[in-house]
């Protein structure tokens, strides 16, 4: 296994899912779920190392042939009750098991994001590096009225007052949580066991492709959307298509503000 580096980007890809069966190696456009996901990170410049923890030999397979390396996830690790905090815990464990350093700061990417941007991956690494932030996520700006239903089956303003109906353009963006990456410093993580801690930050990414594959329309959706995106960022064609280009940040990160 090659040394973590500074930065280690980790892709937890069980080889089991309820939802999509064989889930991480579906296709969109052609390239599987893990290469584009380790596409991504591998093109991102300031991501040393990549690592797939998986349970799978398909997607070991699959993950090596795209440039990462692997860590296989024991059986206890692999079911539909593990945490993902608990498979990049275990990589972490591996490589300080192998004398190899650990790294700094720890990408955590999801292989159900199929449009990650490298530059998105590089705006994130760089807060949490440059001391700006502890942890940094993927989110997408929403002006959304959102409700609840109560027990008793009325409908609940959750965001907003429902008497007062203030205009898109007057009301200040919150932000979805797109589950295509966390960025965090390693120490913090493994000191309190999960990706949230510290000062926390988000990076704003298009919300057009902010897709995480659940079910088979989000898959459909996903190759629908492939042609353009795909023509947009580059970075998720393979090689025969052509040598990728750099692609800018689009947004600065907003503060979260959390403790």
């Amino acid at each position: 296994m090659h040394s973590s580096g500074t930065v280690l980007a980790v892709v937890p890809a069980r080889a089991g899912s309820k939802g999509i069966p064989g889930k991480n190696l579906r296709t969109v456009a052609g390239q599987t779920l893990v290469r584009r996901a380790v596409r991504s990170a591998t093109r991102a410049a300031r991501i040393d190392a990549v690592i797939v923890s998986t349970d799978g030999d398909a997607i070991a397979a699959e993950a090596l042939a795209a440039g990462a390396d692997v860590v296989r996830r024991p059986a206890d690790l692999a079911g539909d009750e593990a945490s993902s905090e608990s498979a990049l815990l275990n990589v972490l464990d591996e490589l300080e098991a192998t004398g190899a350093a650990l790294p700094e700061v720890l990408v955590f990417l999801q292989a159900t994001s199929p449009f990650i941007d490298p530059g998105d991956l590089d705006a994130a690494v760089a807060r949490v590096v440059d001391g700006h932030a502890d942890s940094v996520f993927a989110a997408a700006p929403s002006h959304a009225f959102l409700w609840r239903t109560a027990p008793d089956g009325s409908a609940v303003a959750v965001n907003h007052d429902a008497s007062t109906r203030p205009r898109r353009q007057d009301r200040a963006p919150e932000h979805r949580e797109t589950g295509a990456f966390y960025v965090f410093r390693t120490d913090g993580f493994r000191a309190r066991g999960h990706r949230f801690h510290g000062r926390v930050e988000v990076v704003l990414v298009d919300a057009a492709g902010a897709i995480d594959i659940d079910d088979p329309s989000d898959l459909a959706l996903a190759e629908a959307l492939a042609e353009h995106l795909d023509g947009r960022h580059p970075e998720h064609l393979d090689d025969e298509h052509g040598t990728p280009t750099p692609t800018p940040t689009r947004a600065a990160p907003a503060p979260n503000g959390a403790p």
